[in-house]
Formats: C-alpha cells, sequence, structure tokens
C-alpha cells in the first residue's frame, strides 16, 4: 500500500509499504477513505515530538471503511462505515475509567506516534471497540474527519478546560484550524466577546466568519492594548493558546483578567516563560490537555443535527499521491490560505 512516511526532521516520504494485519484481538484493519494533515503533524517534522520515530506512517485523522476485525471486536465488522478517533483507548484501564483516555496505558495518542497511522491506504486501529465511531448512512465523511482531532480538540481542551460560559469574555491566540474550531464551539456557550488574535489576515477575516466578535491582526496592532481597550482594562476571562509556541503562551498570561483561565491547546516544542512574579496573586487557573476524545459522540450528533458546520474549515483536497503537494500547501498556509485539506488515497 501508499503510505506516508517520517524519516526523521524535515524528511518524509511517500512510499510502498506493507498492507497492516490484525496484531492483536481487540484491532480492526480500516481502508482510509479520507484524511488530513494536522498542525501535531508539522510539530513532528520539526522534531517536537520524540515519541515519534524514523520509519513511521503519520497521520491520525480519517474515516473509512472497516476491511477486517480481531476476534475480540464486537461492535463493528467488515464493511461499516467508521470514524477513526485519533485517540485509542481501552476503556477499561483507571484512566479510560477517569475519561483520560489520552492517557490510556495500552493506547492514547498512538496513531502516526508510536504505531502507523492514517496518511495511508490502510490503517491498523487497536481497541476498535472503543476508538471507532460508526457513521451514519449519508454523512458528509469529509466533514466527518474534522471529527477525528481539530474539534474536540478544540472544544475540550481550549472551550471546556477554559470554563467558557455565557456572558464570558474569551481570546483565542491562533486562528489556524485548532484555533478555528475553538471559535465555533466557544458559541455553544453564548459568551459575550470571542476576539480571535493571529498574524494572518486571511484566517482572521476567516474567524470573522465564523463567529468571531473581533479581530487582531497582531502584525499592525498591539493585541495586548486591543483586548485591554476590548474589555475595560480587565482582560479575558478565557485565554486559549492555539498556537504552541512560547511567544504565544506568554501572550496569553498578558490577557488573561484576575480569576481567568489560561487554557493551553498547543503542542510546545520548547520551554515557556511562567511569569508567576505577576501572576502570582491574580487567582488565574493554567490548563494544560491532550485531548481525550470524549467528546466526540456529543460533536458527531451535533454535526449530523446541522448544529455545526466543520465542512467550512476545509479549503483543499488531494490525492494520496499528491501529499507531498499537499503538505507543501498545508505547511505553506499564510501564502495558500489553506486551513485543513482532504486527502484521499
Amino acid at each position: 500500500m501508499k503510505a506516508l512516511v517520517y524519516h526523521g526532521p524535515g524528511q518524509k516520504s511517500l512510499e510502498d509499504c506493507p498492507k497492516p494485519v490484525i496484531v492483536d484481538p481487540g484491532d480492526a484493519i480500516v481502508r482510509v477513505t479520507h484524511t488530513t494533515i494536522c498542525g501535531t503533524d508539522l510539530h513532528i517534522l520539526k522534531g517536537d515530538v520524540p515519541t515519534c520515530t524514523p520509519g513511521r506512517i503519520l497521520g491520525h485523522e480519517g474515516v473509512g471503511v472497516v476491511e477486517a476485525t480481531g476476534a475480540a471486536v464486537s461492535a463493528f465488522q467488515p464493511g461499516d462505515a467508521v470514524l477513526i478517533s485519533c485517540i485509542s483507548a481501552c476503556g477499561r484501564c483507571d484512566y479510560c475509567r477517569r475519561g483520560m483516555y489520552s492517557h490510556c496505558t495500552t493506547g492514547g495518542w498512538i496513531l502516526g506516534n508510536t504505531i502507523d497511522g492514517t496518511q495511508a491506504e490502510y490503517v491498523r486501529i487497536p481497541h476498535a471497540d472503543t476508538s471507532l465511531h460508526p457513521i451514519p448512512s449519508g454523512a458528509d465523511e469529509e466533514a466527518l474527519v474534522m471529527l477525528s482531532d481539530i474539534l474536540p480538540t478544540g472544544f475540550e481542551c481550549g472551550v471546556l478546560n477554559g470554563k467558557v460560559e455565557p456572558g464570558s469574555t474569551v481570546a483565542i491566540v491562533g486562528a489556524g484550524p485548532i484555533g478555528l474550531a475553538a471559535l465555533l464551539t466557544a458559541q455553544f456557550y453564548s459568551p459575550a466577546r470571542i476576539v480571535m488574535i493571529d498574524l494572518d489576515a486571511n484566517r482572521l477575516a476567516t474567524a470573522r466568519q465564523f463567529g468571531a466578535t473581533d479581530i487582531v491582526d497582531s502584525s499592525t496592532d498591539d493585541p495586548i492594548a486591543a483586548v485591554m481597550a476590548l474589555t475595560d482594562g480587565r482582560g479575558v476571562d478565557t485565554a486559549i493558546e492555539a498556537v504552541g509556541v512560547p511567544a504565544t503562551f506568554e501572550l496569553c498570561q498578558d490577557l488573561v483578567a484576575p480569576g481567568g483561565i489560561i487554557a493551553n491547546i498547543g503542542v510546545h516544542g520548547h520551554k515557556a516563560d511562567l511569569h508567576l512574579e505577576r501572576l502570582w496573586s491574580h487567582n488565574i487557573a493554567i490548563t494544560t490537555r491532550l485531548v481525550d476524545t470524549v467528546t466526540t459522540p456529543m460533536l458527531l450528533r451535533t454535526v449530523i443535527a446541522g448544529k455545526l458546520e466543520p465542512a467550512r474549515l476545509i479549503t483543499h483536497h488531494f490525492t494520496l499521491d499528491d501529499i507531498l503537494d499537499a503538505y507543501d500547501v498545508f505547511g505553506r498556509a499564510a501564502e495558500t490560505e489553506a486551513l485543513k485539506v482532504i486527502i484521499t488515497p
């Protein structure tokens, strides 16, 4: 089969690889019909994720059709259309019983990280009964790819951890796909103001279309002064970091109001300063999280009901044969105006 293989920082190639086979009784083999590229894949290629070693097939998002199942799989059978969760969960260990699927002792974020992933024609899914979701007939499968990772990530790590609530004020630093996913799902809770901050004018315009009440172009304007002007000098109740670099985490520390929350989503490959000399008395909370995908069933129902439109995040389409071009377009988003790309084998 064809697959995108990681060979170390800055190195990747489309190759012919062996088709995966059932290893454990709880496995399923899924024929991938749609996948995508995540900002985390770019972090891997920058060398920020040492758990991903050379030779790994990348990718942790997608939808497909079950090709084969192990003897212990009872919820799915060959021919079923499925949504692949970016998090694999056994459902039985202590972490899973606490809803922390991301820390499953035999799963977690393993796809495209410690085991081969979804940027391929076929993928092996461990713990299939609790790591796949059935796709209703007639659903927009391209749109549902957004439910593998970015929508639950933006919602759980940003909105839920950030305790967004009616009438609150929110700043989202980073208007990429994850930041936009946080923007879309924050509106479930009717905050009074959602300020989107980014360097990219196109992404800011998209954020405005997606429901941001205010946008701040930090390439031309001081984001701290802008947010303070919008909040009567208080700062925001929730500051969501959706980039993963030290400067944006430190910016969130300047934006959060006393009693507020900094909700980190970004994947950080370098240390960032925490200014406790200033914040120790401000009653703030800082949250971190790797998505658990506990909200995926709810988000799936919301999308099927037409209350959430993740297809709006899709800007480009490629075939698997052209995945290197897809990476180039996705990696130069400021020039190409890319958000999420859809890749079909």
